[in-house]
């Protein structure tokens, strides 16, 4: 129970103000006029005034509440290294028995695990969703268990009580530390990038160390060692072999004495592209196709595209000079010959022999495409004609036969179901809708090898693909594409078609039909297997640590399956299925959590200096808990302090009039009249 004298004024402060003011000069003026009655008149206006303040005599009833203390606990990735976790535990549990039998004391006990998506520690994020679930007036402090390695001091709260850090690093702490900087998302194949490599000791590092060796693998490959200087900048020339991603790891040996190896490795991932694609196109008359064909290649600014059109064969004779027939003489034995494997695509569109380029020049083009190029034949009627290019030394490549039969009828071009499950084809039908423009010619031919993903009239092969060699080849029987382009009849996928079938004969890696990749989402990955087989078999997985899963893979769409894994640990994961192969890593490239593992006592100290607070090491002894009031230093020699609110809940509050209306109006009436006959008398 509580009293105080409270005032509940029934005028505005500035007019009881004035009132006194008038007061004041009227017994001043009594004074000097010498009235005798002046004291009981001023006594009865000063009763008059105090009346106005509404003085009142209030009793509070308070129960007193307890203070609150937070005790915040780091189980983050950094404090499992060593023994840290198992020192935090029993500290913690030390303390919240001392804070608790303190007495009118309650533990607030907050515990922070690793951030979500690589984020870090938010040591200061706990501390203000805890602390805005309490009164700020109970607050008396709160006690970080940590290493002190935090990432979200811009969170931290203003606090009313002392903040204290009892960080669970050892004198004789050290780390070594690879990191990989300057590392592209993506690079141009066969062009040079260079790469920052850097390996650095931390803390109490032993001396006379100046070299440690560097493995370094791409793509899982057995692994190259390097001894690179200690603590000093190494720059890393590569050039990427392959398209579609490499994979490259970096990795020291764990030292002995060091707190922890999760540092040791930087795996980077990089995708490999080409610069500039370069085609061949070959036009053996003008078409409408043609312009298709040109505006094609023409729209991709990677395309480096070298079109030739023959517009007047060699056996029309009509007299103009041959100087005249075009702007540039056909480098035959340039292209052909010389530059030919230059060329990542050769297309050759209605061409037919006409003298213009020998046999041993397609000859040529034979060998390029077993040596790893591409061709695309894109047929005419000429295609079944006595001049067929078939009929050159092209016949050992070329996937299919011309059966010398031209069809002239409405057809309309449909996908095979070996087209269903081939990337240049699968999916068109869903995304184009299934109802597309007919085309009106179509060369027949007999397939003799490879795989036809389209067929047109009479079900003849109107798309065939095939591999020879190291090479690929291409046959679309008929010159009707462009038809698609201008709409006819609704028209058709034909632009999605040829940059499809473009890309797939230059080996772009997205567009293999027997493939397997694996796409990461933070732990977890997609595993996709395409083939144009109707099942395939378990993709066995290999752990970093060398533990091996094997998963079943589910058909998704025709030709793709897939499965999910959730990675046990951070790290290079392998994966095999039948001859196929692939790599992938798991989580961060540089877990932030292992980025610096020393502990830190200075990112917090100037927040716990503003508190009045205190650093402390665990490997000295967990220190005493007092305390100490508002303002006073709450930290010393082995003991830290909270600093108590004295908060109090008010159960109930009773309020008396010091002047009753009666008595102020007896006091005055008495007053007054006292004056009055004092000055009578005189």
């Amino acid at each position: 129970m509580t009293a105080s004298i409270v005032f509940d004024p029934l005028l505005n402060l500035w007019l009881i103000g004035g009132l006194t003011g008038m007061l004041m000069a009227g017994i001043a003026l009594a004074l000097w006029r010498g009235l005798s009655g002046w004291a009981l008149r001023g006594l009865a206006g000063l009763v008059i005034l105090g009346a106005l303040l509404g003085p009142a005599y209030q009793q509070e009833d308070r129960e007193p509440l307890s203070d609150i203390v937070f005790l915040v606990e780091d189980d983050s990735a950094s404090q499992r290294l060593a023994n840290r976790a198992e020192t935090t535990r029993d500290a913690a549990d030390t303390l919240a028995a001392r804070i608790e039998a303190m007495g009118a004391t309650e533990l607030r006990r907050v515990t922070v695990p690793d951030g979500a998506d690589n984020t870090g520690t938010a040591l200061m994020t706990a501390l203000s969703e805890a602390m805005a679930e309490e009164p700020r007036g109970r607050i008396a402090g709160a006690i970080l268990l940590s290493d002190g390695r935090l990432h979200d001091l811009d969170r931290a709260p203003t606090l009313p009580a002392p903040l204290h850090l009892l960080h669970t690093g050892r004198q004789d702490d050290w780390d070594r530390k690879l990191s990989v900087d300057n590392a592209p998302a993506f690079a141009i194949l066969d062009e040079e990038i260079t790469m920052t490599l850097r390996i650095s000791d931390h803390g109490a590092a032993p001396e006379g160390v100046d070299t440690v060796p560097v493995d370094v693998s791409v793509d899982g490959e057995d692994p190259q060692r390097f001894n690179v200087p200690l603590n000093e900048d190494i720059s890393l020339p590569l050039r990427l072999s392959h398209g579609g991603r490499n994979v490259l790891q970096f990795s020291t040996p764990e030292a002995e004495g060091e707190l922890t190896d999760r540092n040791n490795t930087a795996l980077v991932q990089i995708n490999g592209v080409r610069d500039r694609l370069s085609v061949l196109l070959v036009s053996g008359e003008p078409h409408a196709g043609g312009r298709t064909w040109r505006n094609l290649l023409k729209s991709d600014s990677s395309v480096d595209l070298v079109h030739f059109t023959i517009l007047r064969p060699p056996e029309k004779q009509d007299g103009v000079p041959v100087r005249e027939l075009s702007l540039i003489a056909f480098p035959t034995r340039e292209l052909f010959l010389e530059k030919i494997d230059d060329f990542d695509l050769i297309i050759f569109d209605r061409y037919k022999r006409r003298g213009i380029l020998p046999s041993i020049y397609l000859e040529n083009v034979r060998q390029y495409v077993e040596g790893g190029g591409a061709v695309l034949i894109a047929a005419g009627p000429d295609f079944a004609s006595a001049d067929s290019i078939y009929r050159t030394p092209l016949e050992e490549i070329v996937p299919a036969r011309p059966t010398a039969r031209v069809i002239e009828e409405r057809y309309r071009p449909a996908i095979t179901e070996l087209g269903q499950r081939h990337p240049v084809t699968a999916g068109l039908e869903e995304e184009f809708g299934g109802e597309w423009g007919r085309w009106l010619r179509q060369i027949e031919v007999e397939q003799s090898s490879g795989d036809a993903v389209m067929t047109g009239a009479d079900d003849s092969p109107l798309l065939v693909l095939d591999r020879v060699g190291d090479g690929r080849v291409a046959l679309l029987a008929s010159d009707h594409a462009w038809l698609w382009n201008r709409g006819y009849e609704g028209g058709g996928p034909q632009l999605e078609l040829l940059r499809r079938l473009a890309h797939w004969m230059m080996k772009e890696p997205e567009l293999e039909e027997e493939a397997l990749w694996a796409e990461a989402t933070g732990q977890q990955m997609r595993i996709i297997r395409r083939s144009l087989s109707d099942e395939v078999g378990p993709v066995t997985v290999t752990t970093p640590s060398g533990d091996e899963i094997e998963l079943t893979l589910d058909e998704v769409s025709p030709g793709r399956f897939e499965a999910l894994y959730d990675g046990p640990e951070i790290g290079l994961y392998r994966l095999a299925n039948d001859t196929h192969t692939a790599v992938i890593g798991l989580g961060p490239a540089s877990p932030v959590e292992f980025e610096e593992t020393i502990a830190d006592t200075e990112t917090l100290a100037p927040l716990i200096d503003s508190t009045n607070g205190g650093v402390r090491a665990l490997e000295d002894g967990l220190p005493r808990v007092r305390e100490v009031r508002e303002g006073r230093p709450a930290a010393g020699r082995g003991w830290i302090a909270i600093t108590p609110r004295n908060a109090y809940e008010t159960r109930s509050v009773t309020q008396t009039d010091l002047l009753p209306p009666w008595v102020v109006l007896l006091l005055v009436s008495a007053l007054i009249l006292g004056g009055w006959l004092r000055e009578g008398r005189r």
